[in-house]
């Protein structure tokens, strides 16, 4: 079996999207967020370099204080349910970044990022949790794998994409963009991922 052909399980496709599309959203938040305020005209440049040294620390701040506890949850509790609720969270946030940036509120923009991150810290020992809970112990390596490179690729993905909104000017076509995505976000998150795991798996 290719690693490649993981992809195909009703079991392990559901959750590769949505630790995914968390991946790019993270990043296409603090990226977009880091765009307009070193392209903000309220801000001088020593200004603008502060705000955007203290919008990398927010973000990376929640790792450290919230990143244990989210192994203790995700040991507690059941991590389906779990996950679909971090995504709710994210999609809540997410509504809330999108009004902000046309509002043009940083100082708002710097406390979701905070809370972007926060969950994203909750969210990572959760995905790992539940990976052999999708996969069979000869799976586990190339799952791995496959989750790496989505990652890595939503990263970029998020990298490039605020990028390409500043060059196509599409400022006023960004709400309806969040609209769609988080539509698709929860349909993933509600709809795809199968209502009963198989807790062993031989």
């Amino acid at each position: 079996m290719s690693q490649l052909s993981l992809l195909k399980k009703q079991s392990f496709l559901p959750y590769f999207i949505t630790q995914a599309l968390g991946a790019f959203n993270d990043n296409l938040f603090k990226n977009f967020l880091l765009l307009v305020i070193v392209f903000s005209s309220l801000y001088n440049q020593a200004e603008s370099a502060m705000l955007v040294n203290l919008a990398a620390g927010l973000f990376i701040l929640p790792f450290f204080l919230f990143a244990p506890l989210g192994g203790q949850l995700a040991d507690k509790y059941e991590k389906s349910r779990l996950i679909k609720t971090l995504k709710l969270i994210e999609v809540g946030v997410m509504a809330l970044g999108a009004w902000a940036i046309q509002m043009h509120s940083i100082p708002l923009l710097l406390g979701l990022l905070f809370l972007m991150g926060a969950q994203s810290a909750f969210f990572g020992p959760v995905k790992f949790a539940l990976m052999p809970q999708h996969l069979k112990q000869k799976e586990l390596l190339a799952g791995n794998a496959l989750v790496e490179m989505g990652t890595f690729l939503a990263i970029l993905g998020g990298l490039y994409a605020q990028v390409l909104f500043f060059i196509l000017k599409t400022v006023h076509l960004q709400p309806l963009f969040a609209l769609l995505y988080y539509l698709f976000l929860v349909l993933s998150v509600v709809f795809l991922f199968p209502k009963h795991y198989r807790t062993t798996l031989n």
